[in-house]
C-alpha cells in the first residue's frame, strides 16, 4: 500500500513538473530561472523525452516490481514530447518561399556574428546576396560593421552604420546596425556627454529613428542572455524592447535571447513584443532554431527574430542554414517586409 502511494505521488509530481516545463507561461514563470532555460529548446526536449520514455519502457519490461511506475512515467514523457514537438511544428518548421519583391519592400538580415567571427567578406556577401536594406549585427564592432558597409558599397549597396557600445560594462559586446541610404538619414539618440542613450541593460541595442520623421524606426535588438545572474537585466531588456514597439512604424530585428514563450505577456494587440509581430510566426518558420549552430535547426532554440508593426507584412522569411561553419554560433535570419500602410 505504501509503495503504491509513493508511486502515485511520484507520478503526480513528475506530471506537474512536466506541465510547468511545457507551458510555464500558464503560471507566469516563463521568465524565471531555470524554467526560462528549459522551455527554450522544445525540439531537443521532445527528443530527450522520447528517449527517456523508451528507456523506462525497457526497464519496466525487465524489472517487474517497477513495471507500472515505469510505464506511467514513460507515458507522461511521451505526452510531453509529443506536445513539445507539436508546439514547435505549429509555429512552423521551415517555409522559405518569398513573394516577388516590390520596390517599397525592405529586406532585413540578422546575424549575431560573435565578434565578427565569420569575417567581413562572409557577412557582406550574405547581405549583398539578399539585397538587404537593413542589417542587424549583434556582437559586431563599429570597425567590422564599417568594413561590411564598405564592401556592400562596392557591390552597389550604400549603407550607413550605427553602433552602440557599453565600454564601461564588463562583458558587453557592441551592436551594429546598417541601414540603406535609400531609406533616408537616421539618427541614434545621444546623452549630454555624446554617448548613446542606454537601451537594453548589460548588452546594447540600437534604436535608430528617421531624421525626417518619415519612415520606420529601426531597432537592432540584443538583450543580455538569461543566466542565473542576469535574469533581471534580461527581462528588463525584453520589457524595454516591448516599449520600443508601440503602434506605429517599427522594424525590430536581432538576437533577442528569447523565444516566443519568453515573450508571452509582453505583447499587445496581437504582437509578440509590444505591437511588433514576429515574422517567423507569420511565415511558418518560428519553430526553427537559430542557436546554437552545433545543433540541427529542429533541435536548436529560435532566439533570433525579425519583428514589425502592422505597417509591414512579412512576405518571405528564412533561417539560413548553409553558414553553420562560418564561425558564429548563431544562424542568420532573413526577412522580406512589404509596406502595408496600416
Amino acid at each position: 500500500m505504501i509503495r503504491r502511494l509513493v508511486a502515485l505521488v511520484l507520478v503526480l509530481a513528475v506530471a506537474a513538473a512536466l506541465f510547468v516545463a511545457l507551458w510555464p507561461q500558464q503560471l507566469d514563470l516563463q521568465r524565471t530561472w531555470p524554467l526560462a532555460q528549459l522551455v527554450s529548446f522544445r525540439g531537443a526536449a521532445a527528443a530527450v523525452a522520447v528517449v527517456l520514455a523508451v528507456v523506462l519502457f525497457v526497464v519496466g519490461l525487465v524489472a517487474r516490481p517497477v513495471r507500472s511506475l515505469a510505464a506511467s512515467l514513460g507515458v507522461l514523457l511521451l505526452v510531453f514530447g509529443a506536445v513539445s514537438a507539436g508546439v514547435a511544428a505549429a509555429r512552423g518548421v521551415g517555409r522559405d518561399d518569398f513573394v516577388e519583391a516590390l520596390p517599397t519592400d525592405v529586406t532585413v538580415v540578422v546575424w549575431n556574428t560573435q565578434g565578427g567571427a565569420p569575417g567581413v567578406d562572409a557577412i557582406a556577401d550574405l547581405a549583398v546576396d539578399e539585397g538587404a536594406e537593413v542589417v542587424s549585427l549583434p556582437e559586431t564592432s563599429a570597425e567590422v560593421a564599417t568594413a561590411v558597409a564598405e564592401a556592400m558599397a562596392a557591390a552597389g549597396l550604400t549603407m550607413t552604420v550605427k553602433t552602440v557600445d557599453y565600454p564601461e560594462v564588463a562583458g558587453a559586446e557592441p551592436t551594429s546596425l546598417l541601414i540603406s541610404a535609400a531609406l533616408g538619414e537616421y539618427a541614434v539618440a545621444v546623452a549630454d556627454d555624446g554617448s548613446a542613450v542606454e537601451t537594453t541593460p548589460s548588452m546594447p541595442s540600437v534604436v535608430a529613428t528617421p531624421v525626417s520623421g518619415e519612415g520606420p524606426t529601426i531597432v537592432a535588438a540584443h538583450p543580455v542572455s538569461p543566466s542565473a545572474g542576469t535574469m533581471g537585466d534580461w527581462e528588463a531588456g525584453l520589457t524595454f524592447l516591448a516599449g520600443a514597439c508601440p503602434d506605429g512604424d517599427v522594424i525590430m530585428a536581432g538576437d533577442f535571447n528569447a523565444t516566443l514563450d519568453h515573450m508571452a505577456g509582453l505583447g499587445t494587440s496581437g504582437g509578440a513584443l509590444g505591437q511588433c509581430r514576429d515574422a517567423g510566426v507569420t511565415t511558418a518558420n518560428a519553430g526553427l532554431g537559430t542557436w546554437p549552430t552545433d545543433l540541427p535547426p529542429l533541435l536548436g532554440t529560435p532566439i533570433d527574430h525579425v519583428l514589425a508593426t502592422r505597417s509591414w507584412m512579412p512576405t518571405g522569411y528564412k533561417v539560413v542554414t548553409d553558414r553553420d561553419e562560418s564561425g558564429s554560433d548563431h544562424r542568420p535570419v532573413v526577412a522580406q517586409l512589404t509596406l502595408t500602410g496600416a
